[in-house]
């Protein structure tokens, strides 16, 4: 069965890395560069908490497990760290729906667990805890965070070397060629056409582009910014969630930042400049949970387009236009990236359909689509 998978992201890559591993034959198409996208801005957080309705949660909950086992099939997982999140709020007004998902994460099974403040200042020193005063803290010791463009390159790579893979950089595919309303090819940029029994969409915020006779699925994506600082002293190994801002170390002694509220100043993706006002307002922001970073300064600071299907969830499975069309698309890539692989495999290449994934399908953009078309026509 020939394969071509579109996108070499963490969802591109785990597709193409399971369906070569189920004995297809495997052609990956990038536009640019590996995991060059998305992938490639990305918090990269591995986590289910927040992740609502429950089979949300429970795909999370799947990818993480799915991380484990990936790193047993390679013996090593260079491009995964699971050293726990501390998680706090300091504003009265979200107090309520933090200790509503404590809760309701506690009641799923999911790990999380109070703790204080000396706890805290034992696991990380470099944190002020003052910065945390009498607030809460609760700390999930099964989360991480991934290296997006080393995990793909590792997967492509075993994909390659272990099945044959094949792998085509500075590709992109302009259209998706089909007989009999079934794929039969895809064609690049470049006029090259490549045979295809399956094409599987792994493009991201991408993703609602028509690529000649397939269609895409409705997006409603957003803008991300992270800023990361130059190599800094310190021992930080887990993450921090504080109100809006998040910090994880990023390897090499730099720490990104991320904060939801410079996010909601994009409309579209920019260049940002390191000695800019948003660089400042997420280094003073973390800088008063770690003050180290006072005197670092911003080494970088970058936008991307975050990827979600129009109505928040997940999107994957067959595409009701065009047989042999499969979309895989999630804002969660990076944490249900090496589940959705199987998933993707599954179906597509063994024809093993995973009931979990029907409330994930893109029927349901078509048919709210075709509820709204009737609705105007009436």
């Amino acid at each position: 069965m020939r394969v071509v998978v579109i996108g070499s992201g963490i969802v591109g890559s785990s597709a193409a890395y399971e369906c070569a591993k189920a004995g297809a034959d495997v052609l990956v198409l990038e536009a640019g560069r590996i995991a060059g996208g998305t992938s490639a801005v990305s918090f990269a957080w591995t986590n289910a908490t927040t992740k609502r309705p429950r089979p949300y949660f429970d795909l999370n909950v799947a990818g993480m497990r799915a991380h484990l086992e990936l790193r047993r099939d390679f013996g090593v997982a260079p491009w995964f760290t699971q050293s726990g999140s501390f998680d706090w709020r300091t504003v009265s007004e979200s107090m309520d729906d933090y200790f509503e998902n404590f809760r309701q994460m506690k009641e799923w099974g999911y790990g999380v667990e109070w703790i204080d403040k000396n706890l805290v200042a034992e696991m990380e020193p470099d944190i002020d805890v003052a910065a945390i005063g009498d607030c809460p803290i609760s700390y999930y010791p099964e989360e991480g965070w991934v290296d997006p463009v080393l995990y793909a390159a590792w997967l492509l790579r075993a994909a390659k070397e272990r099945w044959g893979a094949k792998v085509r950089v500075d590709a992109r595919v302009t259209e998706i060629e089909t007989e009999g309303g079934r794929v039969s090819a895809v064609r690049t940029a470049d006029g090259v056409r490549h045979g295809a029994d399956a094409v599987v969409n792994c493009t991201g915020g991408w993703s609602s582009q028509r690529l000649g006779d397939a269609q895409g699925i409705p997006l409603s994506s957003t803008i991300g910014v992270l800023a990361f600082t130059p190599p800094v002293a310190l021992t930080l190994r887990s993450q921090l969630h504080a109100d809006d801002l998040d910090i994880r170390p990023d390897g090499a002694g730099r720490i990104m930042i991320h904060k939801v509220s410079v996010d909601l100043t994009f409309k579209k993706p920019e260049a940002i400049s390191p000695s800019g006002d948003e660089a400042r307002t997420l280094l003073e922001a973390a800088s008063k949970v770690l003050p180290s970073l006072r005197a670092a300064g911003v080494e970088a600071i970058r936008t991307t387009v975050r990827p979600f299907p129009e109505d928040g969830y997940t999107c994957a499975g067959a595409m009701p236009d065009v047989a042999g069309h499969y979309m895989a698309v999630t804002h969660s890539g990076v944490t249900i990236g090496p589940q959705l692989g199987k998933v993707v495999a599954d179906e597509v290449v063994r024809g093993k359909l995973h009931d979990e994934m029907e409330t994930f399908r893109p029927q349901r953009f078509f048919q709210a689509s075709a509820k709204r078309a009737a609705a105007a026509h009436a």
